[in-house]
């Protein structure tokens, strides 16, 4: 037996409309091809990387989460954190594959593959087999254990019941599915390690096979990251420290459309500033005499990036001299500050980049609860640890 959804209110029937109205929006602007768009949706899926890991304990900065994603080395991550991030990298990007595969079969194998995805570079941690014995998270600030996982016989058969679950026709709105599906896995605690990621990223691929957007458009990783806190408190109410199935799980469907409203507000939030942002570069470009293709440099820089020369041949297809001489000009032009040697050398926005990102950002529109709760993201978590 799994943990099943309730039938829901006409509040949250409400909420789920807004949600729906706001993908509606969201496909309508994303409609029409604008480079900046490619910039946002890698943001987003380095955003979402760096979320579900932060969970976990692997903390990144966005620079070197973008740096991950394209297989450039990182700033300041250490190896241990660029191999969680790389693996789950791996498994985010095979979700972004499974979105529109026509023989898609959400089975046992699988989910263990993704698991092997993520993991596969710790043997130790058995990636993509299931647990032999008891599993617990433990609260390490309390000194307590917070969740006991079901016996480890009965996982194979769980997990069974889980993918028949996702495999079944089902007329329950996406969102619901999609978070219960997360809720099952997490609670199953399936293997030794990693079980939050593999959740999460269950719920990201339940999303994407709706095609109504793309998974980096749909995935709550980012809230879900910010609003740690919340996320533990919730899964500690639904599974009351260990295997629970019947229990109400409505917090936890009201928790995910918090999320989701909340995370498509942010992404509409940030389509419209980054239009607004790549126009005024765009003028700016024009005015200081730049190439077109400068803006991308100057766009990344003034959302708080550090530019790379490496990464602005990349993203301009140009070569390395070229790259070089276009960045020289950004410099000599007061919109870029170096720092470091030339073979490690950034670039960083100086104050008259910065200002005019803060000018477009300045009236801003607040982010609000869908049910009028508080809309602030919580403190960091603290931290928990499982143990098998």
């Amino acid at each position: 037996m799994l943990f099943h959804s309730p039938d829901l209110d006409e509040e949250e029937r409400r909420v789920l409309h807004e949600i729906d109205a706001s993908r509606q929006q969201l496909r309508n602007v994303l409609h029409e091809p604008r480079r900046w768009k490619g910039v946002l949706r890698r943001n987003l899926k380095a955003r979402a990387i760096q979320g579900s890991n932060s969970i976990e304990g692997y903390d990144v900065s966005l620079d070197d989460a973008l740096a991950l994603l394209d297989d450039d080395e990182p700033i300041d991550a250490n190896r241990r954190t660029s191999l969680e991030i790389v693996g789950y990298r791996n498994a985010l990007t095979y979700v972004q594959q499974l979105a529109g595969d026509p023989h898609y079969a959400p089975d046992a194998s699988l989910l263990r593959s993704l698991h092997f995805m993520m993991l596969g570079h710790d043997l130790c941690n058995s990636p993509g087999q299931y647990r032999l014995g008891p599993i617990y998270i433990r609260d390490d600030d309390r000194q307590l254990t917070v969740y006991e996982g079901p016996p480890a016989e009965q996982v194979p058969g769980l997990m069974l019941e889980l993918s028949n679950e996702l495999a079944a026709p089902d007329d329950r709105p996406v969102f619901v599915r999609a978070a219960m599906a997360h809720l099952n896995l997490v609670m199953v605690h399936p293997f030794r390690d990693g079980n939050g990621r593999m959740a999460r990223a269950l719920q990201t691929l339940v999303l994407a096979r709706e095609q109504v957007l793309a998974p980096e458009f749909s995935s709550i990783e980012e809230w879900l990251g910010r609003n740690t806190n919340s996320y533990y408190a919730v899964l500690a109410e639904t599974g009351a420290g260990s295997w629970h199935p019947e229990r109400d799980t409505r917090a936890w469907i009201r928790f995910n459309l918090v999320a989701h409203h909340m995370q498509a507000q942010t992404v509409l939030r940030r389509i419209d500033e980054s239009a607004r942002l790549w126009s005024a570069l765009n003028e700016l470009a024009t005015a200081r005499r730049l190439p077109d293709r400068s803006v991308l440099a100057l766009f990344d820089a003034a959302s708080g990036l550090r530019v790379r020369r490496s990464g602005y041949e990349r993203d301009t297809e140009v070569e390395p001299g070229t790259a070089a001489r276009d960045l020289r000009l950004m410099v000599n032009t007061g919109l870029l500050r170096p720092h470091g040697e030339t073979r490690g050398r950034r670039y960083t926005a100086t104050d008259e980049l910065r200002a005019i990102r803060t000018q477009v950002a300045a009236d801003r529109t607040p982010i609000k609860n869908p049910f009028d709760g508080p809309s602030e993201p919580d403190s960091v978590a603290r931290h928990l640890t499982t143990v098998s």
